[in-house]
């Protein structure tokens, strides 16, 4: 490789490599916010399998928890996991990836803006900007990396690699390469929210060409549905059951990566992004320059459409303020290109000149984003708490010991996380680490985790399971609400019914949560136990048993009722759930919590519940297993065409 690539592809990799080391280190993974819930994931994969509709018993009466959230990130952490043979723990496959998610996107804009502008010192800029952006964006450092959003970051660093794979199809009209199929494929699993951003890269580059549009257009429109064909396993259950999960539709454009857009640094950034835009020769990739600098103006129209008329329709499933991070990622990527330009204009020939202006302009906008942040640049003393740390500042060993000798039945902890430091602000630094009390106690948790699209979750947070999207973060609610009602309301009967109805039979609460505390205090049903800060807990006096799994995919439950009565079964309704008692199959509908019900055949005899894959999801590994030969067929015939080619040539 050539020094000006390597040279500055160094520089980039000291900063980030210290960076990483000072924010996340090596021994104990992140426990900020989000990242306990989506440790958890892994291990639902490493435990339960990759089939995405697999049943998750320890969170929300049970869920299948990789079926309606992108399991891509989860995947691959699971996979490094056994790809070392055990070598490497569930934590510590977490705690690699997590430092290839924070350096991957600059990594993946320097490779694509060092090919662009032909200079690894031209493409610094830009790629500085990628790895350090947070600006509210969900893919930034902020977002991605300190709060937990790995999955949004992982997607974002891949958006660079579709140009770049692109590149020789475009400036030297070759065929579309087969290698975007699986690109696109990862994008979907990873983060469908990128999705959009990837649709307008791939139109764009066959447009970019000046002969056989429709043809390349074809082929691009048959890569894209090759790609949803390779997904299918994940998104065909994930369409035909849409109605089991509610949508996750907190955010706001304006409030969020939008508003960033008045601070100095993004205003430089359309400046360069304009610059790009402007009909100059840029060698020696001239079609893939122009692609890189019409991409965001696409993006902006793209994310307008989507907040102004698709979300006011009811549409919540791909959130504007989500797919704007793909607008980000272009505008990133086309300012780096207009930077890259500008410094080659005033360097002219010499080397020399051309790094002193790379670094510099790197400074420069360091020094820009000091304002409101908009880069991360350097970790904040406290501002990145490892497991351990967190761990042992809650005693939370001891809790979990204490939970795993409780009485049968669930935990419902009143609150989604713990908050770090003392305040009243719900956005005040939190920790989600009660979301691995299954793991640490052996005990099934309703609530202790981030906000979640599970019916169950839906009727905690507002009282409610049916549908429409849920548009409060559980932060909010925390400490206050609890079932839709204010703790301070939330009467002993309607308390004792949800928790009979959910199996509950130990409530967790946190100490300064005096609402809950009196609730608690005054519901005869349930008495407290002795124990110390930050928690109180207490336990129902009579026994709640849940299903119980007595084989893969098989459970037993015992439940009271006469015949014909319409009884819980205590776990959260899906229809992949069958019911039986004595051999005799049982009726079932979903309750107004969400759970399953079933119609009693008898009294006094258990229940046997089977929960295994229907048609949609067999359908959906069949179709992925036909797509992926399709793309094994098309890569072969790339392969001897790529040859043919060669022995011409030759």
């Amino acid at each position: 490789m050539r020094a000006a690539v390597v040279v500055p592809l160094i520089l980039l990799l000291t900063y980030a490599l210290a960076f990483a080391a000072a924010a996340l280190g090596v021994s104990s993974p992140l426990a900020f916010d989000d990242h306990p819930g989506q440790l958890y994931r892994v291990w639902h994969v490493v435990q339960h399998g990759f089939a995405p509709w697999a049943w998750n018993p320890g969170w929300w009466a049970g869920y299948p928890e990789l079926q309606f959230y992108p399991p891509g990130f989860a995947y691959v952490s699971a996979l490094l996991h056994h790809a070392s043979l055990g070598f490497l723990s569930v934590p510590s496959a977490y705690q690699v990836l997590l430092w290839v998610v924070y350096l991957a996107p600059g990594v993946t804009a320097f490779a694509l803006l060092g090919r662009v502008t032909g200079s690894g010192w031209t493409a610094l800029p830009g790629a500085f900007v990628a790895l350090t952006l947070s600006a509210g964006v969900a893919s930034g450092v902020e977002g991605g990396v300190r709060w937990g959003m790995v999955a949004a970051r992982l997607g974002w660093a891949l958006l660079p690699l579709l140009p770049l794979v692109l590149i020789r199809s475009m400036d030297d009209d070759r065929p579309l390469p087969p290698v975007t199929v699986p690109l696109l494929a990862a994008l979907v699993i990873i983060h469908p929210a990128h999705l959009p951003t990837a649709v307008v890269i791939m139109l764009g580059a066959a447009f970019a060409t000046s002969t056989h549009r429709r043809a390349r257009v074809r082929s691009v429109v048959l890569a894209l549905g090759l790609a949803a064909a390779l997904t299918a396993f994940w998104t065909l259950p994930l369409l035909v059951r849409l109605q089991h999960t509610r949508a996750l539709a907190w955010g706001t454009l304006g409030t969020g990566p939008a508003s960033a857009l008045i601070r100095p640094l993004p205003l430089i950034l359309i400046a360069l992004a304009m610059l790009a835009s402007r009909p100059v020769r840029v060698a020696p990739l001239p079609r893939t320059a122009a692609l890189v600098a019409r991409t965001p103006w696409i993006m902006a129209l793209v994310v307008a459409t989507d907040a102004l008329i698709v979300e006011p329709l009811g549409m919540r499933w791909l959130p504007a303020d989500r797919v704007a991070d793909g607008a980000w990622m272009a505008l990133v990527l086309a300012a780096g290109l207009g930077a890259g330009q500008l410094i080659q204009r005033l360097a002219g020939s010499s080397r020399l000149r051309l790094a002193a202006g790379a670094i510099a302009t790197v400074v420069l906008l360091a020094l820009l984003a000091q304002p409101g942040r908009t880069l991360t640049l350097w970790p904040g003393p406290g501002e990145w708490p490892t497991y351990a740390s967190i761990e042992q500042g809650f005693r939370l060993p001891a809790l979990w010991t204490a939970l795993s000798g409780g009485p049968e039945g669930r935990v419902l902890i009143t609150r989604s996380g713990l908050p770090l430091v003392h305040g009243t602000a719900w956005y005040r630094p939190h920790t989600h680490i009660t979301a691995l009390t299954p793991l640490r106690s052996g005990r099934p948790i309703i609530h202790g985790t981030f906000t979640h699209p599970s019916p169950v979750a839906a009727f905690v947070y507002r009282g409610s399971a049916g549908g429409g999207a849920i548009t409060m973060l559980a932060e909010q609610l925390d400490g206050l609400v609890l079932f839709g009602s204010p703790l301070a309301d939330l009467e002993a009967t309607t308390f004792n019914d949800v928790a009979d109805r959910l199996g509950i039979s130990t409530v967790l609460v946190f100490d300064e949560d005096l609402p809950a505390r009196d609730a608690m205090a005054a519901n005869g049903g349930f008495a407290p136990r002795p124990w110390s800060p930050p928690f109180v807990v207490y336990e129902r006096r009579a026994p709640v048993p849940i299903p119980r799994e007595a084989a893969p995919g098989q459970w037993q439950v015992s439940l009271d009722g006469s015949p014909g009565d319409w009884v819980s079964a205590r776990v959260a309704y899906y229809p992949l759930w069958r019911a039986a008692q004595d051999g005799q199959s049982l009726a079932m509908r979903e309750g107004r919590l969400g759970e399953l019900e079933v119609r009693l055949a008898a009294s006094g005899r258990p229940v046997d519940l089977t929960y295994r894959a229907a048609w949609p999801e067999r359908a959906a590994v069949v179709v992925s297993g036909a797509a992926g030969l399709l793309w094994l067929a098309w890569l072969a015939h790339a392969w001897r065409g790529r040859r043919v080619r060669r022995a011409g040539r030759s």
